[in-house]
């Protein structure tokens, strides 16, 4: 099966099920590094997710995939919290960071720059809303390569 279509079988085996646990399937990946396959299940939850967060995802989502089998080669299978700086997936990403700093990088340069950190105010109708300060950008999503919640220490 192909790496995309693996992807999606898998989302919709396991997505219902993490639901009914609490929590969000934010991404599922299926990604070669070195010599090994993974497969991975992101997870998110209000307030963080914690190891037994994954061991409950894991303790479920496992025997569903085991159960599909689609994957005819050796991987790694993992539940993972997503990061709190996790790039922007879904609605539910931008709805949770509006108010927040977030840093943006784009495919290619709005007003001479490719990035850029600022407020985000807004997502409607195909844009973002940045405010850097006292100036608001307007940036086309289908510009976005990654945005993501700024990390500040």
């Amino acid at each position: 099966m192909a790496e995309g279509k693996i992807v999606t079988v898998v989302r919709e085996a396991v997505e219902g099920e993490i639901e009914r646990l609490g929590y969000e399937l934010v991404d599922v990946e299926f990604v070669k590094e070195g010599p090994r396959k993974y497969l991975r299940l992101y997870i998110d939850k209000e307030g963080g997710v914690s190891i037994d967060d994954c061991v409950a995802v894991n303790d479920v989502a496992g025997p569903i995939i085991d159960g599909l089998d689609p994957i005819d080669e050796p991987y790694v299978f993992e539940v993972s919290s997503p990061g709190f700086d996790r790039p922007f997936k879904t609605d539910k990403d931008y709805e949770k960071n509006v108010g927040n700093k977030v840093d943006v990088s784009l495919f290619a340069p709005v007003k001479g720059n490719r990035k850029f950190t600022g407020v985000l105010k807004e997502r409607r109708g195909g844009k973002v809303i940045i405010a850097e300060g006292e100036n608001e950008i307007v940036i086309d999503e289908a510009d976005i390569s990654v945005i993501r919640r700024t990390v500040e220490f």
